[in-house]
């Protein structure tokens, strides 16, 4: 009789199609972030994206992290990371939106970027940037000096 000692653990990623799209501007990732969030809920409740890149700035995909409520949305850093490392991504950068409309940066909002931040750093990755979306608007932490 066999037993198992332990769990096996099966982690894949894959790159289904062969899009490789290139970063070169704060509007080329607004875009695609753009793209992926449901716009008849971009008014109704709070999503998390991440964007992961290689060291050439094309991108490797792109995976929801969350989605909550109408004023918040847990973001867990190690479903960030986690992914970051299944990709060999270099880069990283994150998105979420405002219900509300309001473009300002929490300090929730502040908080989860400086975590985001400091974990890439420990696994060789970089947090490029971090937007706030709303339906007609974006803020850019990079932008403003905030990263």
């Amino acid at each position: 009789m066999k037993f198992n000692i332990v769990n096996e653990i099966k982690l894949s990623y894959s790159r289904k199609g062969n899009c490789e799209r290139l970063i070169t501007s704060t509007a080329d990732v607004v875009s695609i972030f753009r793209e992926h969030f449901d716009a008849d809920e971009m008014d109704y409740r709070e999503s998390f994206f991440a964007l992961y890149l290689n060291q050439a700035n094309k991108v490797l995909g792109i995976k929801k992290i969350s989605e909550c409520g109408i004023s918040s949305t847990l973001v867990d850093v190690r479903i960030v990371m986690q992914a970051a490392l299944l990709c060999n991504a270099s880069g990283i950068i994150v998105t979420h939106n405002h219900p509300s409309g309001n473009i300002k940066p929490s300090s929730a909002d502040t908080k989860i970027t400086e975590q985001i931040k400091d974990a890439a750093k420990i696994l060789s990755m970089t947090l490029l940037d971090h937007f706030i979306l709303t339906s007609d608007a974006h803020f850019s932490f990079a932008d403003q000096g905030m990263i």
